[in-house]
Parts: structure tokens; C-alpha cells; sequence
């Protein structure tokens, strides 16, 4: 006889955070190395222009859309 139940993995609606309140930010600005990390690349001087490129155009608010 099994004990678990199999609605119990599934988290229930109520109890999920609204992706509207998940935030990686912590109020510190965000460098091009950041941004790079969060990426998962090395840091190298093409991927650390390619970040000052990425927040020159869309601000600190870049790194939000590379994380989850």
C-alpha cells in the first residue's frame, strides 16, 4: 500500500509566488560582470562588451530577463 499521494509534488496555486514577486535584484547596481555570470559565459572582454552593450541599452533591468 503506497503512502504518497500524488497531487502532494504538484505545488497548489495558492502557494505559488506570482513571477510578478520573484526579483534577483538586491538594490545594488549591476556590473557588466554580472551580467556575464548570470549568463553563465566567461569573462572575457567580447562577452563583458557585449554586457555593457546589454545595459547600456536596457539598464540595470537587463539581468531580470536573463535569470529566472
Amino acid at each position: 500500500m503506497s503512502t504518497s499521494q500524488p497531487d502532494a509534488s504538484r505545488p497548489s496555486p495558492e502557494r505559488t509566488t506570482p513571477d510578478n514577486l520573484l526579483h534577483t535584484r538586491t538594490g545594488t547596481d549591476v556590473s557588466p560582470e554580472d551580467m556575464v555570470l548570470a549568463t553563465g559565459r566567461d569573462l572575457t572582454p567580447r562577452n563583458l562588451e557585449w554586457a555593457r552593450r546589454k545595459l547600456d541599452e536596457e539598464g540595470p533591468d537587463a539581468i531580470e530577463k536573463l535569470l529566472p
